[in-house]
């Protein structure tokens, strides 16, 4: 007596069941997610003034520049902290709302 086991076709392409444009929204999600939080996370050890000679601190500076290059000095008032903070923050929103708005397509679509 055989036991294989045959899975019912679905129709999906997926390897666990889920279809390649949920995996694909996922993949979308997750990207704009790990951008905003570099930046938040730049955000905040700069706030904290965390220990510039630190190669983590290097590191989440680096990119979080890289991430926000657009944005930088489109806000120029005087206050450091917020100036700072609006000009990082600003492209953390804006990948989060384009991130989870274009993954929201992909799911439906």
């Amino acid at each position: 007596m055989s036991h294989i086991h045959q899975s019912p076709a679905t129709g999906n392409s997926g390897t666990r069941g889920e279809p390649a444009s949920s995996r694909t929204a996922l993949i979308v999600h997750t990207i704009a997610d790990v951008a905003a939080a570099f930046l938040g996370l730049w955000i905040l050890l700069h706030l904290l003034q965390a220990n510039q000679a630190n190669v983590f601190v290097q590191f989440v500076e680096g990119m979080a520049n890289l991430l926000a290059g657009w944005s930088q000095d489109i806000f120029t008032m005087e206050n450091e902290h917020v100036r700072f903070a609006l000009n990082y923050g600003l492209p953390a929103v804006v990948y989060l709302f384009i991130g989870h708005g274009i993954a929201a397509k992909i799911r439906r679509g």
